[in-house]
């Protein structure tokens, strides 16, 4: 197992958290895996190191201050991992030549901003360039949220990556929800304007591939040009 990957998921020691059910609304949380970067006005720092009033870097190149960073921690329950929280590998390069810069490690239920739309990465697997990694079964996965005061899509590991999203049912799955409540008391739950269209919430790839069957396919559904480009990326990178 790669070294950061050891020290993302731990050992299972001292973290707090799930039983490794999914946590959360829409499939699962939305969150990025300890240890990835992400970019603020001052560079990259870890997720786990940002702080509230942090600036982040939007996609279009305004920034915005974090208001919180949820945690959640899951371990193992039963004899295998829950498929709603092992994290999604998005392979350095996989979107294309440059993009990611490193290997980026998602919840499958966060989504990418590809093409104009977001993308739930758990859509995007292809089992090569974009795949499930399962930890040992010791270990601890643990995952952040980044909330601003709007959904937003900001640079993980270069890629154009979501913001938490909240709903009505993802809130109280965090560890660390009561610090939200201390520091918003009475603050009533604004459900956010989606950033851009969710795709991909059906079908993932058997969607493309039904696409791809018909005879006169218009080059129109940024789902299937998201698809079809990782692919010819992941053909590229296995020459």
């Amino acid at each position: 197992m790669e070294a950061r990957l050891e020290q993302a998921w731990g050992n299972g020691k001292g973290n707090s958290g799930g039983n490794g059910k999914s946590g959360g609304g829409g499939g699962g949380p939305q969150c990025f895996l300890r240890g990835t970067s992400i970019l603020t006005d001052c560079g990259e720092k870890h997720v786990e190191a940002l702080r509230v009033g942090d600036r982040v870097v939007l996609v279009g190149g305004k920034t915005s201050p974090i208001k919180w960073v949820g945690r959640q921690a899951f371990k193992q329950a039963g004899a295998r991992w829950h498929q709603g929280v092992v994290p999604i590998r998005v392979s350095r390069q996989a979107l294309d030549a440059g993009t990611p810069h490193s290997d980026l490690y998602l919840s499958p239920g966060h989504a990418l901003f590809l093409n104009g739309v977001l993308i739930r990465v758990k859509d995007l697997v292809n089992g090569t360039t974009i795949a499930p990694i399962a930890p040992d079964d010791d270990m601890t996965i643990e995952y952040y949220a980044v909330l601003l005061a709007t959904h937003e899509a900001i640079f993980a590991e270069g890629a154009a990556a979501e913001t938490f999203h909240p709903s009505e049912d993802n809130w109280e799955n965090f560890s660390n929800f009561a610090e939200y409540k201390r520091l918003f008391p009475g603050e009533e739950r604004v459900l956010m304007t989606s950033y851009a269209p969710v795709l991909g919430e059906e079908g993932g790839w058997q969607h493309v591939k039904a696409l791809l069957l018909l005879p006169l396919m218009a080059s129109a559904d940024p789902f299937e040009e998201v698809c079809k480009k990782i692919s010819d990326q992941a053909l590229e990178l296995s020459n």
